[in-house]
């Protein structure tokens, strides 16, 4: 972790509520995250989590509430969607890349359609961030030529590449086989000591109480529980959590 945190807020969730049709999936979550804080939100399926951080990159448009992006409303009328995905960086649990681009052109991708980098620029910076993630000796590998692992971390590398103010991590590491997490794993842990802002759905409990500097418990669409690694896995307040983690440990 990055020991020197600014307390400036980077993301302001107020009073948010997402329904799809008759199905109220978040029920006023008020969430601030600090610039270069690292927050991992936990809880059991359908209880909100990837709801949340698709509400913050805009992929799902909240039903009511405000989510602020550094000092822009982007759940404002007139928001520039693409303007404000360009400071927001998304991992999914899929790894979305186009199979018959090479890895190093996925990561070109994104920074010459939307950011209009040079194409000098872009390759440049797609090399600098494949190594970064430990694929430099596979920029020219077409994604069926990698692992699953190795995929992501060139997802990982696609996003960080358009120099985010956020990172969102969506189940990362969920669709990978075992030996394969880690990887993926390593990647994340060197940004979070890097200091970027990152905001991690995850099931990795020994990630989250390594990594994060607040752990956030949802559950039916609420905030139950937040607090330090600590507080939540070793002296959970709330008998919900208490028995989410009582399944799981």
């Amino acid at each position: 972790m990055c020991a020197d945190k600014s307390t400036r807020t980077i993301v302001s969730i107020r009073n948010l509520y997402k329904a799809f049709g008759n199905n109220e999936v978040l029920k006023g979550v008020d969430l601030n995250v600090a610039r270069g804080e690292v927050v991992v939100i936990l809880g059991p399926s359908g209880s909100g989590k990837s709801t949340l951080l698709r509400c913050v990159n805009l992929l799902e448009k909240p039903t009511s509430g405000e989510i602020w992006l550094e000092d822009t409303e982007i759940t404002a009328p007139k928001t520039d969607v693409n303007k404000v995905r360009e400071r927001i960086g998304m991992v999914f649990q899929s790894f979305n890349l186009f199979p018959h681009l090479s890895a190093k052109r996925n990561v070109m991708l994104a920074q010459r359609k939307v950011l209009k980098r040079s194409k000098e620029d872009a390759e440049r910076i797609a090399l600098e961030q494949l190594e970064k993630v430990g694929l430099g000796d596979r920029v020219n590998y077409l994604p069926a030529q990698l692992s699953g692992g190795q995929q992501q971390r060139v997802a990982i590398a696609r996003a960080l590449a358009t120099d985010p103010h956020v990172m969102l991590f969506d189940e990362a590491t969920s669709a990978l086989d075992p030996e394969l997490v880690r990887g993926v794993l390593d990647v994340m842990r060197s940004l979070a000591e890097a200091g970027m802002t990152m905001m991690v759905v995850t099931h990795e409990m020994g990630f989250a109480r390594e990594v994060a500097d607040r752990v956030i418990f949802m559950d039916e669409g609420v905030i139950v529980e937040q607090g330090s690694p600590q507080e939540v896995f070793d002296h959970p307040t709330s008998p919900r959590t208490q028995d989410f983690l009582g399944h799981i440990s």
